[in-house]
């Protein structure tokens, strides 16, 4: 008598095999050794007879975590060259995967060695040990990336984002915050390169001064998300530039960027009409004459306007809001 199963049984029965070949996989030599291991090889090979690239990689190995995937591969040739499959034609990898100490760099490099189809890469969780050794033959093979968030990779250099803006033609979404390596010459090399940048976060990059922001908002016009956060040699030069160069602007990070002033802010008003979210925490030459029409246009400030920061601690004074009737 044959047992007619529906599609979402046989995917949880896929997934239950395969949960149940992850764990009695790694059976030792026991009393039931033999049991262990012909049951073993009965799963691999039903598993493995399945299609690799319409049901074993889409519907399996997609759900899996980084760390079993690097485990798997250890169990036979056959699994080895299933996640090689799956690692090679990942369009996204690293930045929905937990990943760091746990994957060394040797794992780094095996993984992705084949593969040449990558459009997202995130290097966040292994800023701790990732180099150009690892990372430059990756974006040497990779032209069609879109989004790469190098953020906090200390030990990475220049030569990285050099090599970004000569490979990745298409890219459109840049992390570099508190890459203290980006320099003047490497961030002219993306806006030469990278002319269809939409949103790039130069948070803490203290390097860079007035002339290569300047540069880049001549190059890159179709730019709507810029972080220029924590660093105090950035001017109401740079300010303007950006908002006469991009108007498609709609976020902008200036947080800590001590030296812009009101002058910058007003020009931003006039030439980014499309601006949504202003940051200007700790920008203590900004006063609310040059946020004000922003407001009125609904952009989000992240600081409040003086009267609601005087109401703030006056109630912290006196531990209750009083009540003000501001109707004219």
């Amino acid at each position: 008598m044959r047992v007619r199963c529906g599609r979402g049984d046989r995917q949880r029965f896929l997934v239950l095999g395969w949960s149940t070949f992850l764990f009695r996989g790694r059976a030792r030599d026991t009393g039931q050794a033999g049991a262990a291991r012909a049951e073993r090889r009965c799963l691999q090979c039903q598993l493995l007879d399945l299609p690799w690239e319409d049901v074993l990689v889409p519907h399996i190995l997609s759900h899996l975590p980084l760390q079993q995937l690097v485990s798997l591969q250890r169990v036979s040739k056959q699994f080895h060259s299933l996640v090689q499959v799956f690692l090679a034609n990942c369009r996204t990898l690293f930045s929905c995967f937990q990943i760091g100490p746990c994957i060394p760099k040797e794992a780094f490099c095996t993984m992705l060695k084949d593969n040449k189809v990558l459009q997202n890469l995130s290097l966040q969780n292994c800023s701790d040990w990732v180099s150009d050794k690892e990372l430059l033959p990756v974006i040497g093979q990779n032209q069609h990336l879109q989004r790469v968030d190098m953020s906090g990779c200390a030990c990475l250099t220049r030569h990285s984002l050099v090599a970004v803006s000569l490979s990745c033609m298409h890219l459109q979404h840049l992390g570099l915050a508190h890459c203290e390596w980006v320099d003047s010459l490497s961030l002219r090399s993306l806006a030469d390169h990278c002319g269809g940048l939409q949103s790039i976060d130069l948070t803490a990059c203290r390097q860079l001064k007035d002339d290569a922001i300047c540069y880049m908002a001549r190059k890159c016009l179709k730019l709507k998300s810029l972080s220029l956060a924590v660093n105090a040699n950035i001017t109401d030069e740079s300010v303007e530039e950006v908002a006469k160069n991009c108007r498609e602007l709609e976020r902008l990070d200036l947080t800590g960027c001590l030296r812009v002033r009101n002058q910058s802010i007003r020009t931003l008003a006039e030439y980014c009409p499309k601006l949504q979210s202003l940051m200007v925490n700790h920008c203590h030459n900004v006063t609310e004459s040059s946020l004000d029409p922003l407001r009125k246009r609904n952009v989000v400030i992240d600081v409040e306007p003086p009267l609601q920061r005087a109401l703030v601690l006056l109630q912290d004074v006196l531990g209750f809001a009083p009540f003000i009737n501001l109707q004219i």
